[in-house]
């Protein structure tokens, strides 16, 4: 259950909510309210990459992660430069598990500097601390 200290503890830092039990789902959450979740959907993708151990699985994983948001018109493709793009692609033949690694560092800084400090300053983070706030009072003991 997410306690209230945990969401303080977002606004501490970027990598405080997105490394935090919670926090990844409901920054997604408030990302869909943008209609701006590629990036976090991205990101999440590549963390659940890294984690693959068969080769099998890595190389279809990749190519999935590459028509989703990496080649040009991509259905949420992602906001990286053309280099690392390339470099994705001359990767794509033998992936390894860091074949992500820059476009990830890419878009962890695209939403740190951009969509987390709208997330802060957010209504629907507001309120979500308040409900904690509110709820935690009430089940205190007097």
């Amino acid at each position: 259950r997410l306690s209230l200290e945990e969401a303080l503890q977002w606004s501490q830092s970027f990598e405080k909510l997105i490394t935090s039990k919670y926090g990844p789902v409901i920054y997604k959450t408030y990302l869909e309210t943008e209609h701006s979740d590629e990036n976090i959907n991205f990101w999440l993708a590549c963390e659940a990459y890294k984690k693959i151990t068969s080769q099998r699985k890595r190389i279809l994983v990749a190519r999935k992660l590459f028509t989703n948001y990496i080649q040009p018109q991509a259905p949420n493709e992602i906001n990286i430069d053309s280099p690392v793009r390339k470099m994705i692609i001359r990767n794509l033949q033998e992936p390894t598990e860091s074949c992500f690694d820059e476009a990830q560092r890419i878009i962890y800084m695209h939403m740190e500097r951009d969509s987390y400090p709208r997330f802060l300053e957010s209504k629907f983070y507001q309120k979500l601390k308040h409900s904690l706030q509110t709820s935690s009072n009430n089940s205190t003991p007097n």
